[in-house]
Formats: C-alpha cells, structure tokens, sequence
C-alpha cells in the first residue's frame, strides 16, 4: 500500500513515522506547503518527498492522510474523493459548517472512505469509560465532567487558523461525550474568557471556556478546556452515576496535586502536550484507517460523526457570543448531495 501524507508539521511527522513503520504500508509520499520540511522528514524515514500536492494524485497512491492546516481540509477531501482515494483527515473537516457539510457530501457521492482524527477513541482509558457505561456498570449517569488543559499557549500564528477554543479543543470533548454514553447533546450554555493574553483577544477567541450541556437521556455534562494550564496537560473525564463513579485520564502523571494530608502526591513528571499523552491512541487511530482501506474493519468515525461534535462546537460558539442556552436542533446539519 502507498499512501500520500499531506502536510508534514508536528502531527504529519507523527503520523508519517507510523505508517513508515506498518508492515502492510509499502511507501510513503510526502509533501507540505514548506517542501524543505517535507523533504527533510523524507530522507530522516527514507520516504519519497514531492514537491506539491499535486503530484500526490499524479505519481499514484492508494489513500491519503490530511495533516495540513485546517483552511485546507475540506478541498482536499474533495479532491481524494474525487479521484476515488480513501482518506484520513486530522479534524476538524473544515472550519465552518458549509464547508464541513459540503465535504461529506462529496465523500459520500463518491461512495470513498473518510475517517476522522478523533484519537481518544482509541485511548485505553476512554474506551474503558464507554465500556462500563454501555454495561450499565455505573447505573443512571447523573453527571459528567470532562476536562481538557493545554500547559501552554500554541503560537500566536495559529489562533486565526484554529478555529477558536470549542473547535479546536473542546470538539474532542463533545466527541467524546457522544463516544462514551450513546447519547447526543440537546442544549448547551457556554461562557468564555479572554482574560490571559492579548492575542486571545485580537482574534476574537478566548483562552479559558466553559459549557453545561444536557444530553437527550437527562445527563448533565461540564465540559472545560483551557490554553494556560501550567502544571501540565491535563485531559479527563468524570462520569458519575447512581452506583459507581469513574474517572478517565487520573494516573501518576495527572499533573493535579491534592491539598489533603494524605492525599496523593503531586506528579514527579507530569504530562506536557497531546502527542506524549494520546501517543498510542495516535498510533491505533493510523493502524485502524490501514485495516479500513484493506476492508477488514469499519470505519471507526466517518464525516457524519466529525459532523455532530462540530455541531455541538458551534452550539456552544453561538451561546457565549449571545449569553443563552442553544439548542442543538437550531444549528444546521442537513447533507445536500453533490449533483453529478
């Protein structure tokens, strides 16, 4: 199997080394909008390099892998269905909801495959979470908690391409609301702060945010995400029901430190950014997409999954800019198919 990589920063690194590794991936061609860095990962793997996305679909492969910025997903997805390609794409699908329901159309009509980057689907942790929820181990779940803290700011340069804090961080937390429990968010209230930084504010996004949501079964979920956290990269879950409570993301590495007498120490090496903590589920999510374009799984998060956690995202965008609840039937996320 050849497969093109779109995009060769901080994740396509990643997730180039990966493939180059799978032993049912014969090849690697790389490309980036920087062709230098493309051709720099190239010789370090021992991969071929081309000089644009072009020649991604000229010189032939099997399936393609987005890991570019955002602004240029939806094009991309376009074009790989267009030529028949299965793809992976990082999420989220593009930054706005036309361009996310635009691209799924195409995928479908083309009948392709497109899997989404929601990686802690593939986290022992989350996982064991949605097991014992779906076993009814926990009893009625009255009450969920999900927490996502980045140690430190990403640069000032992505922040207009981000998306903003619900769409770029929280979204793997409303994905994992739905992925845990089987059930879907009907309203959110959302609050922000852009209190940390000024360049927070010049985008118009905020560094610190907070949203109460009510899932259709009655659960109540908080879902907090911060840019500033820093006593580490701190990712859990708490999920609460009539008979047991459990916790995703709580190990010696958990950078929190208890303020009891015989509370549990503070971490000696905590946590530090999304690759070091979601490392195998990376690396599970790429194994998974191989074993999808070989036909021996299904696809674990198609567009229409990508699409409902984006959804809860613009909820959640809508309610802090207009200080209200917002229901989830009020943000649109009908499919128009791609005419022929």
């Amino acid at each position: 199997m050849r497969i093109g990589v779109i995009g060769t920063g901080r994740i396509g690194t990643f997730h180039a080394r990966t493939l180059s590794r799978h032993r049912d991936v014969g090849s690697l061609i790389l490309t980036d909008a920087d062709p230098a860095r493309a051709q720099e990962l190239a010789n370090r793997i021992g991969e071929t390099a081309a000089p644009g996305v072009d020649e991604i679909f000229k010189w032939g492969v099997d399936a393609v892998v987005i890991t570019t910025a955002t602004s240029a997903h939806a094009e991309l997805i376009g074009r790989a269905a267009r030529s028949g390609l299965p793809v992976f794409c990082e999420k989220p699908i593009a930054l706005d909801l036309p361009g996310t329901l635009s691209a799924i159309a195409e995928v479908e009509t083309a009948g392709t495959i497109l899997q989404m980057g929601f990686q802690r689907r593939f986290d022992a942790g989350y996982a064991g979470a949605r097991e014992a929820v779906r076993a009814g181990r926990l009893g009625r779940l009255h009450t969920i908690r999900a927490i996502t803290s980045d140690q430190a700011p990403p640069p000032a340069a992505y922040l207009p391409q981000s998306g903003g804090l619900y769409r770029d961080t929280l979204i793997h937390d409303f994905d994992m609301l739905r992925w845990v429990t089987g059930r879907d968010v009907v309203d959110v209230y959302a609050a922000g702060s852009d209190a940390g930084g000024a360049m927070f504010r010049e985008v118009g996004d905020v560094d610190t945010a907070a949203a109460l949501l009510t899932l259709d079964g009655g659960t109540l979920a908080t879902a907090t995400a911060t840019r500033l956290n820093g006593a580490g990269y701190d990712v859990r879950m708490e999920l609460a029901g009539e008979l047991d409570q459990i916790v995703v993301g709580l190990d010696d590495r958990t950078p929190i430190a208890s303020t009891e007498p015989t509370g549990p120490p503070a971490a000696s090496k905590p946590w530090t950014g999304f690759l070091e903590r979601f490392g195998p589920a990376y690396e599970a999510e790429l194994h998974a997409f191989v074993e999808v374009v070989r036909g021996e799984r299904a696809n674990p998060c198609d567009g229409r999954e990508a699409l409902q956690a984006l959804r809860i995202a613009e909820a959640c965008d809508l309610s802090r800019r207009e200080h209200r609840s917002v229901r989830l039937s009020e943000i649109p996320g009908r499919i128009e198919p791609v005419m022929g």
